[in-house]
């Protein structure tokens, strides 16, 4: 037995081995070394691989954060066996006739899978979008894992026959946000910068995949055939004045913001996959300009001036709200500023000169298709006439609307915060968003902490928190942006300092307030542990940095699930893709081929 007097102290070895241990002395002074060796051994070998993994660039507190949040990520592989028609029939339940069961219409899934799991600390699970974000932070250490990742949603086992990807285990048939068509060619492009060549077979088998999904939300989630869509909850929980995912109290049905700017996002990323198809097949020309045809609908159908209530843009706030739909035939926008209304801005993608130059028809056919459709050439003008350096921006919004979204994400009494990008504005701390039915208030205020509500996911809480994946997505936006604009394009970082700054000075300010949520401050203390002083403090602990579900809007503290790493592993991200990256770099090559040309230069 192990005695240890008060005060002392013990260092226990375990190791799996297959050798005999003869007890003595001598021999377990020998097993404790051998232990130590292989100890020693197992860090150089991972000091070396993260030596080959991150920029160089990096500080040494960053490395430290950054090898934490991977390593986390690796550790979060877990397996996931779920058999939904064995599950129904052990019930007592006829697998072809569950409906209104749990899940009962998805008899046809079989997981029996390694998962990269949100978290480990509860039973094993899976959410759609989460296996996005951390398929593109896992693509960092282990490409082949994180391909996997996104094939394994979109599998015969799990993708449902009629094209709808599982959202999460305790209800397959609710809705994430689609973004595995963004982490897909993105992976696509890491792995083709970093080596020369992409996948182009897997990328290919998940185009087919993911327009199957397209075709599910075209059909379902648009409920009136106008190129607006509704979705739910759609990951935020509780983000909305009522709970999305119920019937309305109202009766009619929303027009999401963050919907319809999802399903743009996707007809962007399926167009860029189309065309990099095209490079072998041109038959994937025809797809391309489809997915251009569907988001310039899109477009238009955010931007319509047919009437005051009919568009989801004010023009008094300029910003953009859910459109509530009323039995009657009226409307009215719900008007907080949240994330829902940032997210159209997250539907920014840009085309190299490349492209056109390549595939002139495909040029030719999207200027017919505008020349036919005046409406449409109107909202897309800046995509026709192409930015700088014949860059051509697919956005839901021009630079007018553009500067006006600008000014209230980087303010701080608003969205931005010492500490990244807050999902409500602050602007709703004093000046609650409120709407009575039937007698009933329903009320939407700042709350920068814990949710005081529990409405769909109350145990989250979209409602002034700060989130990595939307950070991430918005940091995306606008390096995309800056793209097309390039350096003359200026705006007031924070709003109202007098300090200019161009898009990707934004960007790269917005990642490095996320990072500081974890780097020590003046005083030594990482915000991320808020009041927790054992944790800030102590020597054994303060340098072992947790990743937590989300993050105070105030002050940084991490909230939430507190021992996951999950989409918060996306920190690793940023700070790398960040180091030695220029903005004259990014408006040469892009994104992609600044990072391919840094590469080289660092392994010179």
């Amino acid at each position: 037995p192990l005695t240890l007097p008060a005060g002392g102290s013990a260092t226990i070895r375990l190791r799996l081995t297959d050798e005999a241990v003869v007890a003595g002395a001598e021999d377990d002074r020998t097993a404790a070394e051998r232990f130590d060796d292989i100890v020693r051994q197992r860090r150089a070998e991972a000091d070396e691989f993260y030596a080959g993994v991150l920029a160089p660039q990096l500080g040494d507190a960053e490395r430290k954060v950054t090898r934490q949040a991977l390593a986390g990520m690796l550790w979060s592989k877990q397996y996931f066996g779920y058999d939904v028609e064995q599950w129904l029939t052990e019930h007592g339940l006829d697998p072809l006739d569950a409906r209104g069961t749990r899940n009962g219409d998805w008899f046809h899934l079989l997981a029996h899978d390694i998962v990269s799991m949100p978290d480990t600390w509860e039973y094993p699970w899976f959410a759609a979008w989460d296996s996005a974000f951390h398929a593109v932070t896992l693509g960092m250490v282990d490409l082949a894992f994180a391909k996997g990742q996104l094939d394994l949603l979109l599998s015969r086992r799990y993708l449902h026959p009629n094209g709808q990807v599982p959202a999460y285990e305790w209800n397959f048939g609710d809705v994430n946000p689609p973004v595995h068509a963004w982490a897909t060619y993105l992976l696509y492009q890491l792995e083709k910068s970093g080596t020369g060549h992409g996948d182009r077979a897997w990328l290919e088998n998940a185009f087919h995949k993911l327009a199957k999904n397209f075709t599910w939300w075209l059909n379902r989630k648009d409920v009136d055939g106008r190129n607006v869509f509704q979705g739910g909850f759609l990951g935020l929980d509780n983000i909305g004045v009522f709970d999305r995912s119920a019937p309305l109290p109202t009766g009619g049905h929303l027009d999401q913001a963050d919907g319809t700017a999802w399903m743009a996002l996707y007809c962007q990323n399926m167009l860029q996959i189309a065309v990099e198809l095209a490079e072998e097949d041109p038959v994937y020309l025809e797809q391309a300009q489809t997915f251009f045809e569907h988001f310039a609908w899109i477009a238009v159908a955010v931007n319509r001036t047919a009437g005051k209530t009919e568009t989801m843009w004010d023009e008094e706030d300029g910003f953009f709200y859910d459109l509530l739909r009323l039995p009657g035939g009226g409307a009215t926008r719900l008007r907080v500023r949240s994330m829902v209304g940032l997210l159209p801005l997250a539907a920014a993608t840009v085309l190299g000169p490349q492209v056109t130059e390549r595939y002139p028809e495909l040029l030719d056919a999207a200027r017919d298709f505008l020349d036919r459709h005046p409406s449409v050439s109107s909202v897309l003008s800046q995509g026709r006439t192409g930015g700088t350096r014949g860059n051509r921006l697919l956005a839901l919004f021009d630079e007018p609307r553009l500067r006006r979204i600008l000014t209230r994400l980087l303010d701080e009494d608003e969205f931005l915060s010492p500490y990244g990008l807050r999902s409500l504005s602050r602007h709703h701390a004093d000046r609650p968003y409120e709407l009575e039915v039937d007698g009933r208030r329903y009320e939407v205020s700042y709350l920068p902490a814990e949710s005081h509500s529990g409405m769909f996911g109350g145990n989250s809480n979209w409602r002034g928190p700060i989130w990595f994946p939307m950070n991430a997505l918005m940091i995306r936006a606008l390096l995309n942006l800056y793209v097309c604009y390039g350096d003359e394009f200026t705006v007031e970082c924070p709003t109202g300092s007098g300090t200019r700054m161009t898009l990707f000075e934004v960007a790269r300010e917005i990642s490095d307030r996320l990072m500081r949520i974890f780097l020590p401050d003046a005083d030594g203390r990482r915000p991320c542990y808020g009041g927790q002083t054992i944790f800030a403090e102590d020597e054994h602990w303060r340098e072992l940095v947790t990743f937590s579900e989300y993050f105070h809007g105030d002050n940084g503290a991490g909230l939430g699930a507190s021992h996951q790493t999950g989409w918060t592993g996306l920190v690793a991200v940023l700070p790398h893709m960040f180091a030695g990256l220029t903005g004259e770099d990014l408006l040469e090559r892009g994104l992609i081929g600044a990072r391919r040309e840094r590469s080289g230069r660092d392994t010179q």
